[in-house]
């Protein structure tokens, strides 16, 4: 997705307003119930005890000094000290408490999040901005933790020190309370103005942000290229540009708060200005005493802070609802590819199945802080476990039958299907090889037998059960795959390799890693335990390549699909992969993307695929004599890779 259009895109999903999303965070907090009344009321009572001690000056004033009786001195003294200390007392515990809910209520809303992201298909994930989701994941909700712990907390006991004050005034002096708490309403109608004009200004700075996040991601994993290229100038001419732009809306951010906590700052002065002296003539009249003047002033003066700290409450509220927002934009769309519910998922025929929910015993399917069942990609939820707990291990089930009939797919918002009308039919044990141009559909119809995404017509079916019918952590047990661009992880190698495997032995791993060629492994710093850095960039292309299909092949899965898995690797290891990968396909029903011919030979059957259909299929030779099209396709490669020998004899 285009930067540009980010803002407006997400706009398109936005949930019906700021406060309504905020609203709906009360789901979260609600684990919290008895904290968060605890946390109230030790806030409450700490402003209570702040009220209680004007009223002892009043006294100690009035009846002790006005009077000459020093007896009452020590007592007042000793009730001042013990508030004090009870105020302190009670705002560190307010501060504990609400410490461990929103942190709890944060770590549940990232599990939640998380857990959806997974959820969502892929499609999704190829539209939105990878610095959205992240900006989303991180900023927002460290936003909406702060406005939990600090803004709603502060909003509440600032109303009740506001209405308790005021009320306090009008008991010391009627007339002058009454002028007192009336001056204090235009806050409110400026706050209303504050907060329509900031929820703009906050959205705004929020997606871009987010838009400025993905090119930042995109630069650090693209730097060789730019390097390479030279396009270091264009990269951050093209970084400022962003970087500029929030700049200006975070400077017009800044003028509205510094405009509207001036305005807050000046209005307790002014009232403080005016009760002075109104309090000085109530005073001079008897209608007030010395003691009544003192503690009026002394309670005015605790209506600072609430009045002032409004413009930071209010900012934060605007920026965590903004984020609510933002978060529920995500959490309210649907995946697009789901389980089936519990009653129509069976396993399918030729396998055996236990349990419920693809995960071995004593594994939870729903993490902590999931509010609700759920039915997407992740599997969690009871539609989603379709009475499955697992299937049988790794190695312990044969071959599978592996039909597409009249299989149509199309990409959302596109009118022409990237398929058409494909029907193929892959006996168990059997390896067919699928062919063709650039961009005849080839990837997409490998990514729909996992379901990745699912077809627009037609069916898939597993050993006569179609994979719709299946449990998605079910399916994917059953099927391996092993994509032409290879994903590593930030972990170990032996984490890599047993990412759809965990419960492999040391020698089904150094079996796998043999298949593929990967005995360069063993040769790392630490062996197979050796990290190997953000997406395995410290690797070759080949070595990248050779890992991840040794990760396919590592579960012994009775369908394995493979997207070009040789790609990346010269002749000579091509070769010798090749000739393993052979005997390992044996055992597997196979489905392989292949462009070159020692490729395709790996296969019983080739299928060619041209614009969405299957144009042809039957063996390598007969499509060689009978396809032009097929003999074309093979002869341009065939002459590559010649080209390709020639130049690697010179330069040797």
């Amino acid at each position: 997705m285009p930067p540009e259009h980010a803002a407006a895109d997400a706009r398109a999903l936005l949930p019906a307003t700021p406060r309504a999303a905020l609203w709906r965070l009360r789901s979260y907090l609600r684990p919290y119930l008895w904290r968060l009344i605890g946390m109230l009321a030790a806030a409450c009572a700490s402003v209570a005890t702040a009220l209680v001690i004007p009223l002892l000056t009043k006294d100690l004033i009035d009846s002790a000094i006005s009077t000459g009786d020093r007896s009452l001195l020590v007592p007042i003294g000793l009730a001042a000290t013990g508030l004090g200390i009870a105020q302190a007392a009670l705002n560190f515990t307010r501060r504990w408490v609400q410490a461990s809910a929103v942190t709890g209520m944060e770590q549940a809303m990232r599990r939640d999040l998380y857990a959806h992201l997974q959820r969502l298909d892929i499609g999704f994930h190829d539209e939105w901005q990878s610095g959205q989701l992240l900006s989303r994941a991180t900023t927002d909700l460290s936003a909406i933790r702060r406005f939990a712990g600090f803004g709603t907390v502060f909003l509440i006991t600032n109303v009740v020190t506001f209405v308790a004050v005021v009320a306090l005034l009008i008991h010391l002096n009627w007339w002058l309370g009454l002028i007192t708490g009336g001056i204090f309403l235009p806050v409110g109608l400026v706050s209303s103005r504050f907060e329509r004009r900031y929820r703009v200004l906050s959205r705004r700075a929020q997606d871009q942000q987010g838009d400025l996040a993905t090119y930042v991601e995109e630069a650090a994993t693209g730097i060789a290229v730019l390097k390479a290229l030279g396009r270091r100038a264009q990269a951050q001419a093209r970084h400022g540009a962003q970087v500029s732009l929030v700049y200006r809306t975070q400077l017009d951010k800044a003028r509205l708060r510094g405009s509207f906590w001036a305005t807050l700052d000046l209005i307790p002065n002014v009232v403080i200005g005016l009760i002075v002296l109104l309090g000085a003539i109530a005073t001079s009249q008897n209608a007030l005493t010395l003691g009544g003047l003192v503690a009026f002033i002394t309670l005015t003066l605790e209506l600072v802070w609430p009045i002032e700290a409004m413009g930071y409450i209010l900012a934060s509220g605007q920026e965590a609802a903004t984020a609510a927002q933002r978060v529920y934009e995500i959490l309210d769309t649907p995946p697009a590819v789901v389980s089936p519910p519990a009653p129509q998922a069976r396993a399918p025929a030729g396998f055996r199945a236990v349990g419920s929910g693809g995960l071995p015993p004593g594994k939870r399917s729903v993490p902590p802080g999931q509010h609700g069942p759920r039915t997407g990609d992740g599997g969690t939820g009871p539609q989603a476990s379709g009475g499955f707990r697992g299937v049988v291990p790794p190695g312990q089930h044969g071959p599978a039958r592996l039909r597409f009939d009249r299989v149509e797919f199309r990409y959302p918002g596109t009118e022409r299907p990237v398929l058409r009308g494909v029907s193929l039919d892959l006996e168990p044990g059997r390896t067919l090889a699928l062919t063709g141009a650039t961009g005849s559909g080839k990837t997409t119809l490998l990514q729909l037998v996992p379901r990745l995404a699912d077809p627009t017509a037609g069916s898939i079916t597993l050993n006569g059960t179609d994979i719709r019918d299946l449990p998605l952590p079910v399916l994917r047990t059953l099927i391996g795959s092993g994509f032409e661009e290879p994903t590593l992880f930030s972990v170990s190698v032996r984490e890599n390799v047993t990412l759809g495997a965990p419960d492999a032995t040391d020698e089904q791993i150094e079996q796998a890693l043999a298949i593929a060629h990967a005995d360069f492994a063993a040769r790392l710093p630490w062996g197979l335990d050796t990290r190997i850095g953000e997406q395995g960039m410290a690797l070759s292309g080949g070595q990248r390549q050779r890992l991840a299909l040794a990760r396919a092949i590592l579960s012994k899965p009775p369908v394995l699909v493979l997207d070009d898995p040789l790609s990346a690797l010269d002749v000579r290891t091509e070769e010798k992969v090749t000739a393993a990968l052979r005997d390992a396909l044996a055992g597997t029903t196979a489905l392989l993307v292949a462009h070159r011919p020692s490729t395709v030979l790996l296969a019983d059957r080739v299928a060619l695929l041209a614009d969405g259909q299957i144009m042809a299929a039957g063996t390598h030779a007969e499509l060689l004599a009978t396809e032009p099209r097929y003999a074309e396709l093979m002869g341009d490669v065939a002459a590559a890779g010649e080209h390709d020998d020639s130049q690697q004899a010179v330069a040797r």
